[in-house]
Formats: C-alpha cells, sequence, structure tokens
C-alpha cells in the first residue's frame, strides 16, 4: 500500500505539472495552434521545457535513490515518506529547490511557446502559489534539520 501510494503521489506531481498546467496555459491563451511558432521561438521552447523536465526528474530520480523519500511536500502533508538526512548535494548543490526550479523552467517554456499575457499569467500565479509552499517546506526543513538547514541555506540560493 505505501509504495502504490508513492507512485500515485509522483503521477499525480507529473500529471499536474506536466500536463494540466500547460494545458491551463493553452486553455487560457486561446488555444493557439503550435505549427504557427517559428523555428526560434520553438527552440528555446523545446530546450526550456526538455532542460526544466531534466532538472526535475533528476531531483526526483536523486532524492528518491540518494535521500530514500520524496523531494517535497504538499503544503505540510506528506506526499510520499519524507527523507532521513538533509540533501545537499547532486540538484541541491545548484540550488535548495532543483525540482520547483525545472518546473518553472519547464513552465517558462511552455510560456513562449504561448506568447500570451495570459500565459504568463498562469506562470506568475503558480510560482506564488509554490512560493508559499517553498516557505512552507523551509519551515519544515529548519524543525527538521536545525543547524544543518541553516548552513546550507547560507550558501545555496533558494531558487
Amino acid at each position: 500500500m505505501k509504495q502504490l501510494r508513492e507512485i500515485l503521489g509522483y503521477l499525480l506531481g507529473g500529471l499536474l505539472f506536466v500536463v494540466l498546467m500547460p494545458t491551463v496555459m493553452w486553455l487560457v491563451s486561446g488555444m493557439p495552434a503550435i505549427e504557427h511558432i517559428g523555428a526560434v521561438r520553438a527552440s528555446i521552447t523545446g530546450l526550456l521545457m526538455i532542460g526544466g523536465l531534466t532538472l526535475s526528474i533528476w531531483t526526483i530520480v536523486y532524492m528518491k535513490r540518494r535521500g530514500k523519500g520524496n523531494p517535497m511536500d504538499a503544503f505540510g502533508h506528506e506526499v510520499a515518506p519524507r527523507t532521513q538526512h538533509l540533501m545537499t548535494d547532486g540538484p541541491y548543490r545548484i540550488n535548495r529547490n532543483p525540482m520547483l526550479t525545472g518546473t518553472l523552467i519547464y513552465l517558462a517554456g511552455a510560456t513562449i511557446w504561448l506568447w500570451s499575457w495570459q500565459s504568463c499569467l498562469v506562470l506568475v500565479l503558480f510560482f506564488a502559489i509554490m512560493f508559499v509552499q517553498v516557505l512552507s517546506e523551509e519551515r519544515r526543513l529548519r524543525r527538521d534539520f536545525g543547524n544543518e538547514y541553516d548552513a546550507y541555506c547560507k550558501h545555496t540560493r533558494r531558487f
């Protein structure tokens, strides 16, 4: 049951961030056709979306293998088992929230693809909600890891 819950959590997260968010952006942008974006914009879009997904997936796999747990909570609720020690290497050397950074890069690519103020607004709203999530997660990490987390914060950016 525990493994099923964990798999469902990752599938739900993937559907939300990789499928639902770009779909919402596309819908609120008036459902523009994909073939009319031009080669330069298509290249930038592709690089950002592939790069963002790569960073997010690397973070998830790294956290699962090395941290033996879940890369994030959902507003204080455990989605999958939490890590037992603070992760500061691998993708966590880049910044303290590499999975979210990857997701934001991916969605920035979707925003460039759609090229609309509506998709920009969705991206900004998503970031605002996720920023609140990050602050909540930081409080938990500070509680769980104390001085070790404070030291990590001093030399590693949030994003």
